[in-house]
C-alpha cells in the first residue's frame, strides 16, 4: 500500500476517511453505511460528515436506507469528467474530483484498500495513508443495539444446533456403530444440510458449518465428511450470518450419540471446566492473553498437555476466543500472544478445546458480553454430552 507516513502528516492534518468496497463483504463499509450493496462504491467521512457516491441503480435506495449519509450521484461525477475530456472516468478519476471539491488532499484508508487505486490517487496528488489495526476502533465495543443483533444471529445458530442434535437423537444405532435416520446413513454432509436449512429458514446464512466426528474433530477447522459413528464425539460448530443485519452468531457443542467412554467424559468435563474458568477471568482490564493462559495452565494441571506428537498437534492449540460482530473473527482475540486488555462492551467467544486422535476432539463455545462486573453469557443452548 503506497502511503505517506510522516509524523507531521499524522499530527497536523485532520483525518478524512476513505473506503472503496462493497458492503456485503467488507465489514467496515457495512458499519459505515448500514446497508447491503453488492458492488464497490465510495464512502468518504470528511469534517464529521459522511458521503457516499452511488450508481443510478442504488442511489434512491441509499437515500432511504442510509439517511446519515449525503448521497451523491456517480453518474453526475462521470458526466463532469467526460466534459473535461476524460474518456472513461472511473473511481481513480471520480475520487480526486470529489476530494478537490472539498479541498481535501489527504485521506486515511483501511489496510485492505486496493493497491492499484491507491497508486492512482497518489499520482493525482492525493496523499494516501493506511490505518493499521481497526479502521473504526468503535467497532470493538458493541452498543446495546449491536448486542441485540448478535444475539438474534446467535439464536439462528441455536436453531440450527437444535435441529442437528434432534436428528442425531432420532438416529438408530446399527451394526458397526453406523447411524441411520429413516434407514439412511447419517453423514457429516447430511447433518450439515439439515443444520444449514434450519438456519436459512430462520433468516440466517450458514457457511462452512462444521460437523466433524471422531478423529476428524482433532482438526479444529475440518468441516467433516463421510459417515458419523455412535459412541464417539461429534463436534458441531455453527456460525451463521444474519441476512438482515450482517451480524454473526457462533456456537459449538460436542455430543456423542450413544455412550461416551470414560476418557471422553473426562475430556468433556475438563473442557467444560476450562470454559467456566475463562468466563471467570473475563473482566474489564484483564489482559486478553491472561484469559487464554489460565485455561491452558488448567488443562496442563489436569494432565492434558499441548504439543506435537506422532507428527501432529495435540491438546489445546488454538486461541480461547475471538471478537464477534460484523465479522466472524474480529478484535479482540484471546490467545497466547493476543495484545490489549478486555473492555466493557466487547463481545467475545469462549471456546476452549482438547484434541487427541485416540479419543477425538471436544470443543465448547459460548458468546460472552464483557460488562463492568461479571461477563454475560449470550448463549442459551444447553450443554449435554450424550444424546
Amino acid at each position: 500500500m503506497p502511503a505517506t507516513g510522516s509524523s507531521v502528516f499524522d499530527m497536523q492534518l485532520p483525518e478524512h476517511l476513505l473506503i472503496v468496497a462493497d458492503s456485503e463483504h467488507d465489514a467496515n463499509m457495512l458499519h459505515a453505511v448500514g446497508m447491503f450493496v453488492p458492488d464497490p462504491f465510495i464512502f468518504l467521512r470528511a469534517r464529521g460528515r459522511n458521503y457516499i457516491v452511488m450508481s443510478d441503480l442504488e442511489i434512491d435506495r441509499a437515500r432511504k436506507q442510509a439517511p446519515h449519509c449525503c448521497v451523491l450521484s456517480l453518474s453526475r461525477y462521470q458526466q463532469k469528467l467526460r466534459r473535461a475530456g476524460v474518456a472513461r472516468p472511473g473511481f481513480a478519476q471520480v475520487i480526486p474530483l470529489l476530494l478537490r471539491e472539498r479541498r481535501i488532499r489527504h485521506v486515511v484508508v483501511p489496510q485492505e484498500f486496493p493497491y492499484g487505486l491507491a497508486s492512482d490517487l497518489q499520482r493525482s496528488g492525493i496523499r494516501v495513508k493506511a490505518r493499521p489495526g481497526n479502521f473504526f476502533p468503535e467497532r470493538e465495543r458493541k452498543s446495546a443495539a449491536e448486542v441485540k443483533k448478535i444475539s438474534a444471529a446467535l439464536l439462528m445458530a441455536e436453531i440450527g444446533m437444535a435441529e442437528g442434535i434432534q436428528m442425531l437423537q432420532r438416529a438408530k444405532i446399527a451394526t458397526g456403530r453406523r447411524l441411520l435416520y429413516h434407514n439412511v446413513l447419517v453423514t457429516s454432509e447430511k447433518l450439515r444440510a439439515v443444520i444449514d436449512t434450519a438456519i436459512l429458514q430462520a433468516g440466517g446464512l450458514a457457511s462452512h458449518t462444521i460437523v466433524a466426528g471422531g478423529r476428524q474433530g482433532c482438526d479444529p477447522h475440518e468441516g467433516g465428511h463421510g459417515p458419523l459413528r455412535a459412541n464417539e464425539p461429534i463436534i458441531l460448530d455453527i456460525f451463521p450470518r444474519s441476512q438482515k443485519t450482517g451480524y454473526f452468531g457462533d456456537i459449538t457443542r460436542t455430543v456423542v450419540r450413544g455412550r461416551a467412554s470414560e476418557a471422553v467424559r473426562k475430556l468433556y468435563d475438563t473442557v467444560l471446566q476450562g470454559q467456566g474458568l475463562a468466563f471467570e477471568k473475563m473482566r474489564p482490564g484483564v489482559p486478553t492473553a491472561d484469559v487464554h493462559r489460565a485455561v491452558q495452565d488448567f488443562f496442563v494441571r489436569e494432565g492434558y498437555r499441548t504439543g506435537r506428537r506422532n507428527g501432529r498437534m495435540q491438546g489445546f492449540f488454538h486461541g480461547t476466543g475471538h471478537g464477534l460482530g460484523l465479522e466472524i473473527h474480529e478484535a479482540p482475540r484471546t490467545g497466547p500472544n493476543s495484545p490489549g486488555e478486555l473492555q466493557t462492551g466487547q463481545v467475545v467467544t469462549v471456546e476452549p478445546g482438547l484434541y487427541y486422535p485416540e479419543l477425538g476432539g471436544v470443543r465448547l463455545e459460548d458468546v460472552a458480553l464483557v460488562t463492568k462486573t461479571r461477563p454475560r453469557n449470550l448463549t442459551q443452548f444447553e450443554k449435554v454430552l450424550e444424546v
